[in-house]
């Protein structure tokens, strides 16, 4: 987030950013900067204006897009599962900072904002790559991270029913560090219409530069980009020439039952987990008792 807003300030945007924490006196955006370090220093940047709030707060978010052409939909929830989760009778997903009411739920509030505002024409989303429910890494993310892919690409599917405001939806690779820069040897790659590429590592500051492009490209409008990095002679430099090519989504995306899958396999995954941490188990104390046997002798 805090390097999109850097360059639609550099290019002399008026930027609203919706921020969680009140700034502390002391701006700060490296990486271990904290969430009110990052918002103090987003408030020294001109042109800037900070909105307290997140996106489970409806009020909040009507706010922020009130006036503005386009929304930044750049946040994610952070939440961990936790051993509470799998009792029966536990609603998790009730809770503020679970990815449904992130992902998903806050995805409808800005639609509902932008829709309110009558000038906001299009919602540009960070998601990733999840459509796919029983990928192991997929599998991995949601049972660790209270189900983030699945109510990611549920908030995609609320964006792509949404006729009166367009979208862009972007999947990027691994972001790691963010203050890293493209490596020399290599170079940017899209797919549009949800394609698939091999996952890799991009830079923050390439995604963010995606997300402020593809607002010049009225083609890249109710698309979805999935973006990577590839070796330099297969690639470009910037995405502009990528963008110039994309078009439109046409194909059919997964549907209501995409979500009870992701949950299906995290629940497959669970048992097969369990399944080999009990045979492990089992193997560790067959062998110490027969260490024990030998050591009686």
């Amino acid at each position: 987030g805090r390097n999109a807003v850097r360059q639609l300030a550099e290019q002399g945007c008026q930027v609203r950013c919706l921020v969680r924490h009140k700034p502390s006196t002391r701006p700060n955006a490296a990486q271990d900067a904290t969430p009110a370090e990052v918002a103090a220093w987003l408030a020294t940047m001109p042109g800037v204006e900070l909105v307290q709030g997140d996106v489970t707060d409806r009020q909040a978010v009507i706010d922020l897009v009130q006036g503005c052409s386009a929304c930044l939909a750049l946040h994610g929830a952070v939440r961990r599962t936790q051993p509470g989760d799998l009792l029966p009778w536990v609603d998790e997903t009730a809770e503020p900072g679970h990815a449904k009411q992130v992902n998903f739920e806050g995805v409808q509030s800005i639609i509902d904002a932008a829709r309110a505002s009558g000038t906001c024409k299009r919602i540009v989303r960070i998601t990733g790559k999840g459509e796919t429910p029983w990928s192991p890494v997929g599998i991995l993310i949601n049972g660790l991270g209270s189900m983030a892919k699945a109510w990611n690409y549920e908030g995609e599917r609320l964006l792509r029913g949404c006729d009166d405001v367009d979208y862009t939806i972007v999947r990027p690779g691994y972001m790691g560090d963010v203050d890293a820069e493209l490596e020399e040897d290599a170079a940017l790659t899209l797919a549009d219409n949800g394609g698939d590429l091999k996952v890799t590592a991009i830079p923050h500051r390439s995604v963010a530069q995606l997300c402020v492009r593809s607002l010049d490209y009225p083609n890249a409008a109710r698309t979805t980009l999935c973006a990577m990095t590839v070796p330099k002679a297969e690639g470009e430099e910037s995405f502009d020439p990528l963008l110039a090519k994309v078009s439109s989504d046409t194909r059919v995306f997964p549907g209501d039952e995409n979500l009870e899958g992701h949950y299906l396999a995290v629940r497959v995954g669970g048992l097969v987990l369990l399944g080999f941490v009990g045979g492990f188990a089992a193997g560790v104390g067959s062998v110490l008792q027969a260490a024990v046997q030998m050591l009686a002798r």
